[in-house]
């Protein structure tokens, strides 16, 4: 069974966290410090990490910052913060996806199905011999490798999920609503902000901008697509 760690200082709430994901079939640890979740993720083998970003001893962002320091494990954060600007620093931090408070255990259980599905053990294996290229950007999926040039570019879980989803169909214009139903496993878009912050971390590995794209554009109000320049 995956093992989740909730981060969460308040007692209520976390006490709800932990009784909803038990029943939802998963290994529950629970902290209420930034700290001790840095400690747990050093130490212990754990499957995902629910991150309350309102800790008492350290900011949240901060927090996630530290813990990409020492562990891979994918990251989902919890904020009662609405704000755009605060989802996007969560995302830049190296959270792998977001829910925003208050939010339902259905709710919840479907992002975290969501994201175990795409990095758990159980995850489909890619074909090793799979090696995508779009001018000269080449993606060895079976690697998880991208090279623009020769060179190789330093990316994200996430930004090469969506790399390697967009090289499979080069020149195509993917929707928004197939992206984040392939790429993050969401049911809807919905206020997602996390096509956009990823789009835009990979349009700057890629050496480009969205007013100067050269490989990776957006087509205004459906979506995005990758092409070889010129």
């Amino acid at each position: 069974m995956p093992k989740v760690l909730v981060v969460e200082d308040d007692p209520v709430v976390q006490a709800a966290l932990v009784h909803a994901l038990t029943e939802l079939g998963h290994v529950v640890q629970a902290v209420g410090t930034a700290v001790a979740a840095l400690r747990e993720a050093a130490n212990q083998e754990i499957d995902l990490v629910l991150l309350d970003l309102g800790l008492p001893d350290l900011d949240g962002v901060a927090a996630l910052r530290m813990l990409r320091g020492v562990s891979n494990v994918p990251v989902i954060v919890a904020t009662a913060r609405g704000a755009e600007s605060s989802i996007v620093s969560a995302l830049d931090a190296g959270a792998d996806d977001y829910v925003v408070k208050p939010f339902s255990s259905e709710h919840l259980a479907a992002r975290i199905n969501a994201l175990l599905r795409r990095t758990g053990p159980d995850r489909p294996k890619p074909d090793v011999g799979d090696v995508l290229v779009v001018g000269e950007l080449r993606v060895d999926v079976g690697q998880r490798e991208a090279r623009l040039a020769g060179r190789v570019l330093a990316l994200s879980r996430r930004e090469f999920d969506l790399l390697a989803y967009l090289a499979r169909r080069p020149s195509k214009v993917i929707t928004r609503r197939e992206l984040i139903q392939a790429v993050w496993g969401h049911p809807h878009v919905g206020d997602d902000k996390t096509i956009d912050v990823h789009a835009s971390w990979l349009r700057r590995k890629l050496g480009e901008t969205a007013a100067d794209p050269k490989y990776l554009h957006t087509v205004r109000g459906v979506g995005l697509k990758l092409s070889p320049p010129g």
